[in-house]
């Protein structure tokens, strides 16, 4: 079930939470209906963890969920890691990104497993080419010290319009969203699905079960 619309109906609503770092957070978000399960890699992030420590907490979770965050991964890398239990690999990425690497990434885990995380200044625009080699997309908001997590919302107006213009991707709405924003965003962008963080966070990479319970509550009622 998601949200009710107009005449009674209903639009399902994927949910990710990301930065998962300890087990009873995982089996919690796991009980309540969580769709997928973001486990961060990137070792500047205050929510990563070891790959080792990613591969055990997503061994908790149902194949076709897990999902491996990493920045600008290196092709050697990513290829170690292809097979290392993950469904899906959200690669977060600046403009400067070549055609050469994306189609390296792409190549290595397929375009259906590869989630694009372009890092987008406002007035930036959006890179087309990714969407050549990736199915999913994950809009986040900017931040000049961050790659993402920052608990600050993003245009929610350019989403719905990327949407709208190119709806053959799946498209992820993320950045600042928890159970106090995350219909207001639903509505204003259209997204079948939203990535939660900080928002339902005590501290980086703590999640604060009450507010766990309170976003499924909102979201899968």
């Amino acid at each position: 079930m998601g949200l009710e619309l107009s005449g009674g109906m209903y639009r399902p609503i994927a949910v990710k939470i990301c930065g998962l770092t300890r087990e009873a957070d995982v089996d919690l978000a796991l009980e309540l209906g969580a769709d997928f399960f973001g486990f961060i890699v990137y070792p500047k992030s205050p929510r990563a963890i070891p790959l080792e420590r990613a591969v055990e907490l997503a061994g908790r979770v149902p194949e076709g969920r897990r999902v491996l965050v990493d920045v600008e991964t290196g092709t050697d890398e990513l290829e170690q890691r292809r097979d290392a239990g993950f469904d899906f690999f959200q690669i977060h990425s600046g403009l400067g990104v070549g055609l050469a690497t994306l189609a390296a990434w792409s190549g290595l885990v397929g375009r259906e497993r590869l989630w694009i995380a372009p890092r987008l200044k406002p007035g930036d625009a959006f890179p087309e080419l990714v969407l050549e080699f990736a199915d999913t997309v994950l809009l986040d908001s900017y931040h000049k010290d961050r790659m993402g997590g920052t608990g600050e919302t993003g245009d929610w107006a350019g989403f719905a319009e990327l949407k709208l213009k190119h709806p053959s991707a799946n498209w992820v709405l993320a950045g600042g969203l928890s159970p106090q924003n995350v219909l207001e965003a639903v509505s204003a962008t259209g997204t079948e699905r939203v990535d939660v963080n900080s928002g339902v966070e005590s501290e980086p990479g703590m999640k604060n079960p009450e507010k766990l319970r309170e976003l499924f509550g909102v979201l899968k009622p």
